[in-house]
């Protein structure tokens, strides 16, 4: 695949896609794992896994490595201008047609429904990255997908600090401690 193509890939899926990065990781992951057959579904979600940790919208965050893991760092740059181009686009439409859309009762309503589709989005795309999750170590990813949603949904930790202590549990479970011995 060039860079063209890779462009317009990831520029197509972010200009359909509404609702923030977690609509867009799981279309990214269709494309270049299911379609494209050019990364490994196991390599995604480690991809997708780093770009969480990264500053930023993680959309921009998983094209920029997905970019990166297909094509160096030229990929990796054009993944960041594919990925964000249109937003700004948007954006910058909008500006200018700010007061017709927001009075415009079509528009409202069409943004309602996407709401629900966004939502629909998610729920799929939780479901799909759990499954791909859960193919290796069931029991301790289960635990640990457990433990974050209830500590995220039951206490005010700071989503961040969940995330972080997550990360340092996995690096201790899986370079310390063996891997027959993982659940």
């Amino acid at each position: 695949m060039g860079l063209w193509k890779f462009f317009l890939k990831i520029f197509v899926i972010s200009m359909m896609t509404f609702g923030g990065g977690y609509t867009i990781v799981p279309l990214i992951r269709e494309e270049f794992v299911h379609k494209e057959k050019l990364i490994g579904d196991e390599e995604m979600l480690d991809l997708i896994a780093l770009s969480q940790t990264a500053p930023g919208p993680i959309a921009v965050s998983t094209a920029l490595l997905t970019g990166y893991k297909l094509k160096g760092r030229r990929g990796a740059v054009v993944g960041v201008i594919a990925a964000t181009l249109p937003p700004l686009i948007i954006i910058s439409i909008l500006y200018f047609f700010y007061t017709w859309f927001a009075s415009n009762i079509w528009v409202r309503a069409a943004l309602r429904g996407m709401s629900g589709a966004i939502c629909a989005i998610m729920i799929i795309a939780v479901y799909d990255l759990a499954k791909a999750a859960l193919k290796k170590h069931k029991i301790f990813s289960a635990i640990i997908m457990v433990a974050a949603f209830l500590t995220g949904l039951l206490t005010s930790i700071n989503l961040g600090l969940i995330i972080l202590a997550l990360a340092l549990i996995g690096i201790v479970a899986f370079h310390y401690v063996p891997e027959e011995k993982m659940p």
